[in-house]
């Protein structure tokens, strides 16, 4: 698959089939994700594939409250109780999502993205605001895997949700201290069809030349 072509047609996956996916596939997705840049280039990522029933249930357990939260907080769970007060499309794009989460153990992989913390070159950590930039040296990481796997003729949901279950997901998976939960990507074969081009805002809404506002 064309590099530029994976990028515009791949989509967060919510809906699977219970088709098992091959173990050299994964191995191959992570094989080619492994070249993602990262600061000093230490490579600070560690994945942990999930493939046994019984921890895949316990991870979505673990991801629940993250998400129910998030529902509560974003609107979701109330689209949900009064679906009629809403749109179709909104109804429907909140229930494929909820859904998901509901059955997130029936997805055949879930993978853990891990990175070492001492690996990570936080500049930004006395700004007055959030900091950012650690995520630098984990997310292209991800970002390669999303797309490997989209080459590979996978579907995948990356989320951030069960990061706040760190501490419970590290005791489950066994993964040692200094590390952190980054990412958590269910993978499995797309139950829908591909799309052939995502929607999203024009150039012109966020690529600006020499200041800001002024149109590329």
């Amino acid at each position: 698959m064309d590099l530029y072509e994976a990028m515009r047609c791949a989509p967060t996956t919510r809906r699977f089939t219970g088709e098992e996916v091959p173990a050299q596939t994964i191995a191959r997705a992570l094989e080619s994700a492994r070249f993602a840049p990262s600061g000093g280039n230490r490579q600070g990522w560690r994945v942990l594939v999930v493939r046994d029933p019984g921890l895949r249930l316990a991870l979505r357990d673990l991801y629940l409250p993250g998400w129910r939260e998030y529902m509560s907080s974003t609107g979701g769970a109330q689209v949900l109780a009064d679906p009629g007060a809403f749109d179709a499309a909104t109804v429907r794009r909140v229930a494929r999502a909820n859904d998901y989460a509901e059955r997130l153990h029936e997805v055949p992989v879930h993978l853990a993205v891990c990175v070492q913390l001492s690996d990570l070159a936080v500049t930004d950590a006395q700004l007055p605001r959030q900091s950012i930039v650690g995520g630098a040296s984990i997310y292209p990481f991800v970002q390669n895997l999303l797309l490997a796997l989209r080459a590979e003729g996978l579907g995948a949901a990356m989320t951030t949700l069960l990061v706040p279950a760190e501490e419970q997901v590290k005791r489950l998976l066994g993964i040692p201290d200094g590390m952190a939960l980054a990412a958590h990507v269910a993978v499995g074969r797309r139950a829908d069809p591909w799309p052939a081009r995502l929607s999203r805002r024009p150039l012109s809404e966020f690529a600006f030349a020499e200041r800001w506002g002024e149109p590329l």
